[in-house]
C-alpha cells in the first residue's frame, strides 16, 4: 500500500432521537456509533471562507479518499473525526467503480469553527 493512505479516521454514525414535536433528529452524542476506518487520506480542499456578519465563522473544506481496493462505509449523514477535528460530510459520498468491484471512495467534508 502507498504511504499516501496511512491515515485513520473515526466515522460517527448518528443515533436517532425524537424532539418535543415528534420529529426525528440525528444525535451525534454518546448514543452515536463510532466506526474506526484506516487506509484513508484526508487533506484540506479549497480555500477557507469566513463570515463575520453575525459572528466569527470559518468554514474549511477537506477531501477524504480511501485507498484503492477499499470501500469504507461512509454515508452523507455521518461525521468524521480526524486529527482532533470533527468534520461533516457534505453531499453524497462518491464511489468509483471498476468493472468487477468498487475501487475507492471520495467524500467532501467541511469543518465549521
Amino acid at each position: 500500500m502507498s504511504a499516501l493512505y496511512e491515515q485513520s479516521v473515526t466515522v460517527v454514525r448518528p443515533a436517532t432521537t425524537t424532539d418535543e414535536y415528534g420529529n426525528e433528529r440525528p444525535d451525534y452524542g454518546p448514543a452515536a456509533t463510532r466506526i474506526p476506518v484506516s487506509q484513508v487520506n484526508v487533506q484540506p480542499s479549497g480555500p477557507s471562507t469566513e463570515d463575520t456578519d453575525d459572528r466569527q465563522l470559518t468554514v474549511t473544506g477537506w477531501l477524504l479518499v480511501s485507498a484503492p481496493g477499499t470501500m469504507p462505509d461512509l454515508r452523507e449523514t455521518d461525521r468524521v473525526e480526524f486529527d482532533g477535528l470533527v468534520l461533516e460530510v457534505t453531499g453524497k459520498v462518491s464511489r468509483w467503480p471498476v468493472p468487477t468491484a468498487i475501487r475507492h471512495i471520495e467524500a467532501q467534508l467541511k469543518e465549521v469553527t
